[in-house]
């Protein structure tokens, strides 16, 4: 009777196999359990979350959540804040960025590819150097502490972003299929909107929620130039963190409510995110 015996490189694949596995099982553990023990934490009473031991059973409450949207801890403007900024900011970023990065794209000017890096080192820049020069146009235009004030803050980092995302999604189809819309009777415009375009729809959703995930966290921009009539969830959440005190109930609760809807917007299309993400950013100018 002969035995089957295990090749070395089969023996190599496996422990590669289980290797890979046991890293992707540690990094969903460090990405998961602070999520969930926030999201727990923000159904615990006063008492449960401020305990020396961590209490896993516990008799869930929502007062957490409607403290956050009763008398003065009114929770309904800064999420309308948010919605607004983040949402208009990304939406125009998207829309700018697919026209810039179609003339990127289709161009064949000389330096190409240095132009394509200097409009996204633009994003590499440190906040500290942008924050000063544009809050003192914003002040001079009265933007500050005003909505389009806040889009136009979260355009000056998505907007480059957007531009250098989408420019590569269209380096990606053929220049024949422009020709052939062209040959057709098309127009440069119409050969964009009803042909080039469509063809990039892993992109445009690729990029509208990167750029929006970005909005939506922002914290400094918010800082900055927001205030009473502006204020995003991001600044609601630093309000609770006092002199006299955390109360980590409310934080917590805020910390889902910022976190879950990026969450399902990611699963909601994570399809087209990771299609966008493996045929745009790999191969970007």
């Amino acid at each position: 009777m002969t035995t089957l015996r295990t090749h070395p490189v089969d023996r190599t694949t496996r422990r590669a196999r289980l290797g890979i596995g046991l890293v992707l099982v540690l990094a969903l553990l460090w990405t998961l359990v602070p999520l969930v023990w926030m999201a727990l934490s923000s159904f615990k009473s006063g008492a449960d979350v401020t305990s020396a031991e961590p209490t896993v059973l516990f008799e869930p409450t929502l007062d957490n959540y409607a403290k956050l949207f009763s008398g003065a801890n009114n929770l309904g403007p800064y999420i309308l804040h948010s919605v607004l900024a983040a949402g208009i900011s990304s939406v125009l970023a998207v829309v700018l960025g697919a026209l810039a990065g179609y003339g990127l794209a289709g161009s064949r000017m000389r330096g190409k590819k240095h132009l394509a890096f200097w409009i996204i080192s633009t994003r590499m820049a440190p906040i500290a150097v942008v924050v000063l020069p544009l809050f003192l146009l914003f002040r001079g235009a009265n933007l500050i502490d005003t909505i389009p004030g806040l889009i136009l803050a979260y355009l000056t980092f998505n907007l480059p972003f957007a531009i250098w995302l989408m420019s590569a999604f269209f380096a990606q189809i053929p220049p024949s299929v422009e020709e052939s819309a062209l040959v057709e009777g098309c127009t440069r415009w119409q050969a964009f909107w009803h042909v080039i375009l469509p063809l990039t729809k892993a992109g445009l959703v690729t990029t509208f929620v990167l750029c929006l995930v970005f909005s939506w966290n922002d914290y400094a921009f918010a800082l900055v130039f927001s205030g009473p009539n502006s204020q995003t969830l991001p600044m609601a959440a630093d309000q609770l963190v006092t002199q006299t005190g955390i109360d980590w109930g409310q934080l917590t609760a805020i910390g889902t409510i910022v976190v879950l809807p990026m969450i399902v917007a990611g699963l909601a299309v994570r399809r087209w995110l990771v299609t966008g993400l493996t045929l745009g950013a790999v191969t970007g100018e």
